[in-house]
């Protein structure tokens, strides 16, 4: 566990306390009701998938101000069929294979820019066995996008277009263990 003043980042059951955890995605994705109530079915079917883990960070007492989950990329799920055009274009779909999947990583808007998102992700992909990770973030600049890039994650693969999402996404990827410093 990684304290970060206070609050710490641990092992969290996700399944558990999913409604704390879509609040948290909520308010620091902007997401609607309607939204929440499809990533509730989301969430917990990942959950089942083999390699799927979660890490919270919580306050002292308990609240939950960030979240981490990911799993083991397999090229049959849905996230995976949908990217795995946009990385043959460039020759580069290898990177769909022997990864992990940052799946979401969210963090409180009032904690955000202490350090949390850096210790959940690092955290998560410390502890797993593939070489690489990958994930997807909304393409725009944003200051997601530069701590994945400072953690060493590169774009694979911009406006990429998911069903029923309305903003084009990039595909990143890094090496692991993913990199130290600022």
């Amino acid at each position: 566990m990684a304290a970060l003043s206070d609050v710490v980042v641990g092992p969290f059951d996700l399944a558990s306390r999913i409604d704390e955890a879509l609040a948290v995605q909520a308010l620091a994705f902007g997401l609607t009701d309607e939204e929440i109530a499809v990533r509730r079915h989301i969430v917990y079917r990942h959950m089942l998938q083999p390699g799927a883990w979660a890490l919270g960070a919580q306050t002292g007492s308990g609240r939950l101000v960030g979240f981490v989950y990911g799993m083991p990329n397999d090229r049959r799920h849905w996230w995976s069929t949908v990217v795995e055009p946009y990385l043959r274009r460039a020759d580069i779909d290898h990177w769909l294979d022997d990864s992990f999947v940052i799946t979401e990583l969210h963090v409180h808007p009032d904690f955000q820019g202490r350090g949390i998102g850096r210790s959940l992700i690092t955290s998560i992909t410390d502890a797993v066995h593939q070489p690489r990770s990958i994930l997807s973030a909304l393409d725009i600049e944003s200051p997601a996008r530069g701590l994945y890039r400072r953690l060493g994650y590169r774009d694979l693969a911009l406006q990429v277009h998911f069903p029923s999402a309305p903003s084009p996404y990039a595909v990143m990827g890094a090496p692991l263990p993913l990199l130290r410093g600022n």
